[in-house]
């Protein structure tokens, strides 16, 4: 079975193409030079360059992948929720035109649904057509929260951000520091320069009974620390800032995640999201792996941020299971994941 992926929820127009486990091609349309000027997602802007990016898109992953033609395609799958209104729009009615035009089954994919599947992905672009029971950490911009994930659709979150997502937070204490957008990963490298003992950033909720996160209380400390300390006046200053924000954003999410686990009996752990890019999680994740003794698993770098790879293979998993086509040309699976926001 060959599947088309399309993956318009913010600010990426991506495209892919998976058959029988493999990954042929994954393109992706950046918008990361467009809203950089304004420090942040511009929703109006992401949706119209979603309509300049998603034709060409669709013609490069084809290319790449053959190159192939639309009559080859036996599915389309699309992101249709959750996301900026208008960019989902663009990409769900592409896909259902595309659909419509090539006479193939359309599945509509939950975005999170989608970044649960990316862990399966490997560095041989194949996957396999089960998912094992596993704690899925979820971080990106838009989500934190930690998912009691027992197979494909059976999904429970146990806990979630009070305030501001992870990657928020790295974003706005990155504006904070006059550093680039997307902050993460400038954090994340200036970090590695920094000393993470040299500020005390609170650990907010570190010691509550619960798995809950809160990071507004951390991103307020640093803009404390900035207005009575001023700017940092050298680059090891801005790094040892860095490395003491990551430090304290890091150990919250590993500890909790490290408690859900044992709590509810799980042998895997999953770390999923744009933020599961960052170094600094993926090593203290893979010291508390070896010293709890869990299997702890992450997508290559290429598929942690926004993809359509991870959309594709989320509708390659539930047409497999289907065995026969959907019952409905648009068959939605917002129902199925109900629990996820």
């Amino acid at each position: 079975m060959l599947v088309l992926g399309i993956e318009t929820s913010c600010d990426e127009t991506a495209c892919a193409l998976i058959r029988d486990g493999r990954v042929l091609s994954s393109i992706i349309a950046s918008q990361i030079d467009v809203h950089r000027e304004f420090g942040g997602i511009v929703p109006e802007l992401a949706s119209r360059h979603h309509v300049h990016a998603v034709t060409p898109t669709v013609t490069r992953a084809l290319e790449q992948a053959g190159p192939l033609r639309l009559e080859d395609v036996d599915a389309v799958a699309v992101t249709e929720a959750p996301g900026l209104v208008g960019a989902l729009l663009i990409g769900a009615q592409f896909a259902r035109g595309l659909a419509w035009a090539i006479d193939r089954p359309l599945v509509g994919i939950h975005h999170l649904e989608g970044h649960i599947c990316s862990a399966l992905l490997d560095d041989n672009d194949e996957y396999g057509p089960t998912v094992p029971a596993h704690l899925a950490l979820l971080v990106s911009g838009g989500h934190t929260e930690l998912v009691e994930v027992r197979d494909l659709g059976d999904y429970r979150p146990i806990g979630r951000t009070r305030d501001d997502a992870v990657g928020e937070a790295y974003d706005k204490v990155a504006k904070m520091l006059g550093l680039s957008y997307p902050g993460g990963p400038v954090i994340d490298a200036l970090a590695r320069e920094g000393n993470p003992r040299r500020h005390a950033f609170p650990r907010s909720m570190l010691n509550q009974d619960n798995y809950a996160f809160s990071f507004a209380g951390l991103k307020t400390a640093v803009l404390v620390h900035l207005e009575r300390n001023g700017a940092p006046r050298s680059r090891a200053e801005l790094a040892d800032i860095c490395a003491s924000f990551q430090q304290a954003a890091v150990e919250v999410l590993v500890e909790k995640t490290r408690r859900a686990r044992a709590a509810y009996g799980f042998e895997r752990v999953h770390v999923v999201g744009g933020v599961a890019a960052n170094h600094g999680l993926r090593e203290a994740m893979t010291a508390a792996a070896e010293t709890d003794g869990f299997v702890y698993s992450s997508p290559p770098m290429r598929y942690c941020g926004d993809n359509a790879a991870m959309i594709a293979i989320a509708a390659a998993i539930r047409l497999h299971r289907w065995r026969d086509p959907p019952p409905l040309r648009v068959t939605s699976t917002r129902p199925l994941v109900a629990g996820l926001v």
